[in-house]
């Protein structure tokens, strides 16, 4: 037995003691292998799973450093069975390869033949392969280089790629860094992407993912296409692209439901390409449109499943994934390691917190007593409709003054689900109100207001969740979610983590609130979206609404 920080337990849970002296050394040697599950103030429990043990295989890291690490920093003796799963499950990785052949194109290729024969018997693998080259190699039909993947993923036999990337068609990018420089962690998120050819890059809001993509671009010099959750990120790309680079505006265009150029840098909507007409994608063209060198998805996490699918066409294409979280409320993570690469980059949010690039947060989580007439009809109400019920009681709008009346002045957003409860939030604040029905110019023009203070409070529904750039905001108050999508927590604490300064060091302290009411379904659902914030380190103070005042 050592004194060391760590507790390696048989069911693959590592248990890291935070106030240990070497903690941190400890967690940064674990953090390419193992995925965080939870992290509160003392312990921090991180679990070894298949897919992680095979992101660390991807990115350079072999079984023999893995259990090195485990037998050193661990406190008691390591369990020899977990020792032997690393190294089995490590092993899987690679004997398998997709190579490019002279003569016979795409090819997989095994050094363990009985593996070979096992897939090939798979059923939903044969039709994706080709002739029998020999003992080692079979023939791949191009088309379906990341259908492939996919399907020897979930047998349990990830494929390495080898076959390499086309450079696509030329264009000139170039960083211009007159009045900025790329911080140090998004130069190496951007060079870890390009070394490794695809994958993804997972940074908080706030950090910078919009500049690790074009520090990506500039790696690439070639026509990209980049694919966004909308067309205020869509904008807000171009304005960044303009500012940031050497690419002029008549080089970049939009392609969504409201406009369709197709430029040498050309920004699409998710939306727009998964429209169906007649049962088929109208807008899939714009995947050939160009010779793309380079794509760029946004919001990887929120990557809609036709994407997924269409993304299985452009494996020859170098690909980087931008997210806050690799969390999937719909478990598609396989998806997103077979189709777009592996992690190759993941920058924990407090250590950037640390470095004063986003700002420290203090989240709350307020209690409300649904009045007795409520609970009784919230007690005999359907299940489903239990959860608008109590998210959408009338309580919460006296909270929701108290805390306004606490921040008066403060730049604030109120958050919710349910378009009645934030019409209603709107009135009684006398607060404009950006909803789904909102027109993009006038969503630009109320976001530019808060931007420079002319309107200090918005109300604002789930469109505001992602790329919505708010550096000013300080309070967040919300009233409902997305039932416990910890996703959406992510993105909404996101809103607030800009830093203070644009050298880091001095960032005001972000307010997030969230009001709950408890013995309910709501109260469940926070908790479930809270664990996305315990995993990054950030602890919830509860308090009872009656106790606003003395927060």
């Amino acid at each position: 037995m050592t004194d060391g920080p760590l507790i390696v337990q048989s069911d693959k849970t590592l248990l890291l003691e935070i106030d240990h002296d070497r903690a941190a050394e400890c967690r940064k040697a674990i953090a390419p292998f193992a995925e965080l599950e939870r992290s509160p103030e003392h312990v921090h429990t991180y679990r070894l799973t298949p897919l992680g043990l095979w992101n660390a295989r991807a990115a350079g890291h072999d079984a023999e450093q893995v259990v090195d690490t485990l037998l050193e920093f661990s406190r008691y003796a390591v369990p020899h069975s977990l020792l032997v799963d690393v190294a089995e499950t490590m092993a899987r990785y690679g004997r398998l390869r997709l190579e490019k052949h002279p003569t016979h194109g795409l090819t997989l290729v095994s050094n363990d033949r009985p593996v070979l024969e096992e897939v090939l018997r798979a059923k939903k693998i044969a039709g994706m392969l080709g002739n029998r080259i020999n003992d080692d190699t079979v023939a791949v039909h191009p088309s379906e280089r990341g259908n492939l993947k996919q399907a020897l993923l979930k047998l349990g036999w990830p494929a390495e790629d080898f076959a390499g990337y086309v450079d696509g068609e030329a264009h000139p990018i170039d960083l211009v860094q007159d009045e900025w420089q790329l911080r140090d962690y998004q130069r190496d998120a951007a060079e870890s992407f390009w070394h490794g050819g695809s994958g993804v890059v997972v940074l908080p809001c706030g950090a910078g993912k919009t500049l690790v993509g074009a520090a990506a671009m500039a790696h690439a010099r070639a026509t990209t296409l980049i694919l966004v959750t909308n067309t205020v990120s869509a904008r807000q790309w171009k304005d960044e692209l303009v500012r940031r680079t050497s690419l002029t505006e008549d080089e970049i265009g939009e392609y969504s439901g409201a406009v369709k150029e197709i430029r040498p840098v050309t920004i699409a909507t998710y939306q727009v390409l998964t429209m169906k007409r007649k049962g088929v994608y109208p807008h899939l063209e714009l995947l050939d449109a160009r010779d793309w060198g380079l794509i760029v998805y946004d919001e990887v996490h929120l990557l809609p499943a036709p994407i997924f699918r269409m993304t299985a066409d452009l494996q020859a294409r170098r690909r980087i994934g931008l997210t806050a979280t690799l969390v999937r409320e719909d478990g598609r993570e396989g998806d997103v390691f077979s189709l777009i690469g592996p992690k190759r980059y993941d920058a924990p949010w407090k250590d950037i917190e640390s470095q004063g690039w986003i700002a420290p947060a203090d989240c709350v989580e307020v209690r409300v007593t649904l009045p007795e007439g409520e609970r009784l009809v919230y007690a005999t109400a359907e299940p489903e409709e239990r959860y608008r019920l109590a998210a959408c009681t009338h309580r919460k709008i006296d909270v929701v003054k108290s805390l306004m009346a606490r921040h008066a002045g403060q730049p604030t957003l109120v958050i919710g689900q349910y378009i009645e409860q934030l019409d209603e939030l709107a009135e009684a604040l006398g607060a404009p109100v950006i909803k789904g029905e909102t027109s993009v110019k006038e969503r630009q023009r109320l976001f530019d207001a808060f931007r420079t203070g002319e309107e200090r409070t918005l109300v604002v529904s789930k469109v505001a969740n992602f790329s919505i750039d708010l550096p000013d905001a300080e309070v967040a108050i919300q009233v409902s979610g997305s039932f416990g999508s910890r996703q959406e927590e992510a993105q909404r604490l996101g809103r607030l983590l800009r830093p203070g300064s644009a050298t880091g060091g001095d960032a005001k302290v972000a307010r997030f609130y969230t009001i709950v009411s408890r013995d309910t379904v709501d109260a469940d659902f926070a908790q479930n979206r809270q664990r996305f914030l315990a995993e990054q380190g950030y602890a919830y103070r509860i308090v009872d609404a009656e106790d606003v005042s003395t927060l």
